[in-house]
């Protein structure tokens, strides 16, 4: 066998001295934060001297964030704006600024500041020791309740053992990744996208990278505790069919607990007479089985909803407008007439 025609579809990336770098930012109702964050972001990347972009990504806004978006592009032909056609949620936001974005290098981050630019330079030295991906791990949590905090590190720590896709526990979307890692990623093409795992999913060398996690800089937290819940349910329903096994071995638990119990119930009114247990117990016995087979029957309706939505094959999203960057407006046009920048191929 010819050993030279078994090579891999993606080499790794040598790394260049002069890599590009797009930074996406998808962002809902961010007018307050937008303008610190860019000054902050720009700073560090205009420090290091490399070519960079800021991929802002409007989600769908109803308040000036769109308007601040377009003002820091007539300001920075560094700046690239993706405009979507209507809220599509962060995950699919996240998604068309990944689709979106050209650079050698992809850090993707919050618009909140929550996740400090200033750690760019070292997500770079990362990648310059050969890991194609290098993400924050959040050693401290500030400006969050203790609530948040324990069910945050509970959820992660429920998914690695539950999951063969190892996603680090306490981390977040904030990291750096690789062209290659990049392409990987936009392979993955799930409606139900919970991004945390996608990262993980492509695997490549990664590398951790420690901080503490700031309080939000300005303006209200999109995430309540229903949406946090609902996110979970994405994560645990794309990586894991675990609940389903969890709801087969409950059934038959019970099963073999109601074998048992009308196994003695039968024995007991032969060998001494005794009445079948009243309303009381029976109730209970009802109430219990019908909980059981209703929490078996959600959970597998949460899976087939899942399965649903993704037959139908609708596009991801779309695009409203597109005001791209100086690094990127040289290749539009090449890119337009192959058709790789135009909403239909983008959003599908």
């Amino acid at each position: 066998m010819d050993i030279s025609q078994d090579r891999p579809l993606s080499e790794p990336q040598v790394p260049s001295a002069t890599p590009s770098i797009s930074v996406v930012v998808p962002a809902y109702n961010e007018q307050e934060v937008l303008p610190e964050f860019y000054r902050r972001t720009a700073a560090v990347l205009h420090g290091l001297g490399l070519p960079y972009e800021i991929v802002f990504v409007n989600d769908g806004s109803t308040d000036t964030t769109l308007n601040v978006m377009r003002a820091l592009h007539d300001a920075d032909s560094n700046v690239c704006v993706v405009d979507l056609s209507r809220n599509f949620g962060k995950e699919i936001a996240l998604t068309a600024g990944i689709d979106q974005c050209r650079g050698d290098l992809v850090v993707v981050i919050d618009a909140d500041l929550q996740d400090p630019p200033e750690m760019i330079p070292e997500f770079i030295a990362g990648w310059r020791e050969g890991f194609d991906i290098v993400y924050a791990v959040r050693t401290k949590r500030e400006g969050e309740s203790w609530l948040k905090r324990t069910t945050a590190a509970a959820f992660y720590r429920v998914m690695q053992s539950v999951t063969r896709v190892k996603i680090p526990k306490d981390t977040g979307d904030f990291r750096l990744m690789s062209r290659r890692s990049t392409e990987a990623l936009k392979k993955l093409r799930e409606h139900h996208r919970f991004m945390k795992g996608l990262f993980a999913w492509v695997g490549f060398a990664a590398k951790p990278v420690y901080y503490t996690r700031d309080a939000r800089f300005a303006g209200q937290t999109k995430w309540n505790y229903w949406k946090l819940w609902n996110l979970a349910l994405e994560g645990f329903t794309s990586f894991t069919i675990a609940p389903l096994k969890i709801a087969t071995y409950l059934g038959l638990s019970v099963a073999l607990v109601a074998f048992i119990y009308a196994v003695y119930i039968i024995y007991k009114t032969i060998a001494f007479g005794d009445p079948v247990q009243g309303y009381p117990s029976l109730m209970v016995v009802i109430l219990f089985l019908g909980a059981v087979q209703l929490i078996s029957t959600g959970l597998i309706g949460e899976y087939l909803g899942r399965v649903f939505n993704e037959v139908k094959q609708r596009p991801l999203y779309f695009l409203n407008e597109v005001n791209p960057s100086k690094m990127i407006a040289g290749q539009w046009a090449t890119e337009a007439e192959r058709g790789g920048c135009t909403a239909k191929n983008i959003a599908e």
